[in-house]
């Protein structure tokens, strides 16, 4: 039987080999894995956990031995990155109780914002999680320059990542809600040294536990954790600890550790303290003195939560009693409090402790014989959520535009946040209390093929819209006219077949768009011989829309009461006068209301209904630029059915001047 220290040695000589040596020997792997299944209860998985060794060769899954924890390499949760080994002089053997995550590392010397996904298993909206970041610079990179980063959790500040040396491990734990099915842990570069990650893992908590009277709107970042009267121990427990804490032992002069073998029931509270932190306590030398802490904060308005873990571990007499209250800065917290013997209680503060000095005593009551203990602590800042994930539709589209085109790999994380750290081609507009809404993309000369996806039709927000200069194919889609805010749309340079909608030609003439598409785009068939770019792309559209749009304000319903009331009044077969009218292309637009209501389709183009300034509806159509009839005709009908003189004579000028116009323009 292999013995605990040589897989363990084994296990450490194998992650420090380099990628080559390490592949080569990758068939001991699972034999390796095999035995220790054998050898170690722990080494079983733990539900839920995402335990990922950043650097590590791709595929390269191995069990931490000293703590039973699988870990798998990150290639499955990032895109970007270069995977790094840390310096031999900080390395095993070298260092031997280097942990075996902390050997390699990732960097990021490209991107200002660099993210790792997590998917955990069954996640979803509002679980909560415990994750934890470990970081060994170990002059990776020869340069033995102490880089400074900051470290998001989404789209909100967790930490400001410093090293006090080379061999320095900087480690940070957070607790929070997650905001969507998936956690984006993010390095956010700032221009003080290259970020990187040795370690990064996820826990699941039970979400009745740390709580807070900011509830979801507050994530809680660790300050200290400790194990009062630390006997022995690794401060890390996988085996016992379901949420897999790391806990630091804490001792002083002036108490007594005090302890049990027995087994402590945790069953009825939720933060489930492992046995060998819970079995063990600290009370005063002195029984009437009380149990202090105390800590410094660097801000005065820090926000702290106290978590504090009881269980009586002696058996007492008849005649013994244990029993004291909690106070923080000399205001009563919490008490009196008896704690049941091998029963745990997590007691916590409901309101946040606010200021930079702060101090925890237990001190018994007068009526009690024995003096207070305290089994474990854990004391966590409190970190509001200042900034919104991006509204979920923009997200979700942008994300299937990704998917869909598989481009920008600096795509990552939140589209819109942290703030100033939107993806590379977004704009977005951000409110206080509203989520982030991206209103701008431009994808120019990113090599996009395919036709346009119809996930930027749910981007409702957008203002501006630039795919140009890219290889897209298939029609203009018509769903770029219900985007109500679109200020500017620029498909030049791809093979787009069809026309653009009428809507936005409509809205290009009017002032509200400027459009810029190819000339195949904006012309009928064989009308369009000149190949050349526009000097102004809007006019074309515009004049095409303008010259060929003829409203015909009568509606036949309209003409036999007309007629009718012809005959009564002037006399049986005898017309009403016509009343001489022109109608300018902005009083069409408003009897029309931006030909909003279609109530017909003709071989000519589309009818749209329309409402006079004295309530009499009309009919209005337009003439389709993909009309197989011509403009003849067209005037043809329409003197037909007006049966004015006046505006034949006005439509075959306007018909002559379309004519002049696009030669011009040609």
């Amino acid at each position: 039987m292999f013995s605990k220290t040589y897989l363990h040695n084994f296990s450490i000589s194998l992650i420090h080999l380099d990628r080559e040596r390490k592949m080569s020997l990758g068939f001991l792997v699972p034999l390796l894995l095999s035995l220790a299944a054998l050898v170690f209860v722990h080494g079983q998985l733990q539900t839920g956990y995402i335990s990922i060794d950043c650097g590590s060769p791709e595929n390269f899954n191995y069990i931490d031995y000293d703590t039973g924890i699988s870990y798998a390499s990150d290639g499955a949760y990032i895109d970007t990155g270069i995977n790094k080994n840390i310096s031999s002089k900080y390395a095993y053997p070298n260092n031997p109780n280097l942990a075996l995550p902390l050997s390699d590392l990732r960097s990021f010397p490209y991107g200002n914002k660099n993210c790792y996904t997590l998917a955990p298993t069954g996640g979803r909206k509002g679980s909560l999680y415990l994750i934890r970041a470990s970081f060994l610079y170990g002059n990776y990179d020869g340069e033995d320059k102490l880089p400074e980063f900051d470290l998001y959790l989404d789209v909100n500040l967790w930490s400001v990542v410093k090293f006090r040396n080379a061999s320095n491990v900087v480690t940070t734990e957070i607790i929070s809600a997650a905001v969507s099915d998936t956690v984006s842990v993010c390095l956010v570069n700032k221009g003080l040294g290259t970020p990187f990650i040795s370690a990064l893992e996820l826990r699941p908590l039970n979400s009745s536990v740390y709580s807070t009277e900011f509830g979801s709107t507050a994530s809680l970042v660790l300050f200290k954790r400790l194990d009062i009267g630390y006997v022995n121990g690794t401060g890390r427990y996988s085996s016992d600890d379901i949420y897999d804490r790391i806990w630091s032992p804490y001792n002083s002069a002036s108490w007594d550790m005090v302890s049990t073998s027995s087994a402590i029931n945790s069953n009825e509270n939720g933060y489930k303290a492992p046995l060998q932190v819970i079995c063990t306590a600290a009370m005063p030398h002195n029984a009437s003195d009380p149990l202090e802490l105390s800590w410094t904060s660097d801000e005065d308005t820090s926000k702290f939560y106290v978590y504090m873990y009881f269980a009586e571990v002696q058996q007492l007499e008849k005649n013994q009693t244990r029993k004291f209250n909690i106070s923080w800065n000399g205001s009563l917290m919490f008490g009196p409090l008896a704690p049941r013997y091998l029963y745990a209680a997590t007691i916590s503060n409901s309101e946040a402790f606010i200021g930079k000095e702060h101090r925890i005593s237990i001190y018994r009551t007068r009526d009690a014989t024995l003096p207070p203990i305290l089994n474990a602590i854990e004391i966590y800042m409190a970190k509001q959520l200042e900034e919104l994930p991006t509204f979920s539709e923009d997200a979700d589209a942008v994300l299937d535009i990704k998917r869909t085109y598989q481009v920008n790999k600096s795509w990552v994380g939140d589209p819109c946040g942290p703030k100033n750290y939107s993806w590379e081609g977004l704009k977005c507009n951000y409110s206080v209390s509203l989520p982030p809404r991206i209103i701008s993309v431009n994808l120019t000369s990113r090599g996009l093929s395919g036709m346009i996806s119809a996930s930027f039709g749910n981007l409702s927000s957008m203002e501006s819209l630039d795919l140009s200069k890219n290889h897209l194919t298939g029609p203009v889609p018509e769903f770029l006219k219900e985007l109500k805010f679109l200020k500017f749309l620029n498909l030049e340079g791809n093979r787009l077949s069809g026309y653009v909608p009428t809507e936005l030609v409509v809205r290009a003439r009017a002032g509200l768009l400027n459009l810029r598409v190819d000339e195949q785009n904006r012309c009928g068939s064989g009308s369009c011989k000149n190949k050349k770019k526009i000097v102004v792309p809007v006019v074309a559209s515009v004049l095409s829309a303008l010259v060929l749009s003829v409203a015909l304000i009568m509606l036949y319903r309209l003409r036999r009461k007309r007629k009718s009331e012809a005959d009564s009044s002037n006399g049986e077969g005898r017309p009403l006068p016509s009343k001489k009218r022109k109608f300018t292309y902005a009083e069409v637009l408003n009897i029309t209301k931006n030909f909003q209501d279609v109530i017909g389709k003709g071989g000519f183009g589309t009818v749209y209904r329309g409402d006079m300034k004295d309530g009499t509806q009309v009919a209005v159509k337009i003439l389709s630029p993909s009309s197989t009839q011509g403009s003849k005709e067209f005037k043809t009908e329409a003197c037909n059915y007006s049966r004015i003189a006046f505006f034949c004579g006005w439509l075959s000028n306007l018909i002559k001047l379309t004519s002049t116009a696009r030669k011009e323009i040609q």
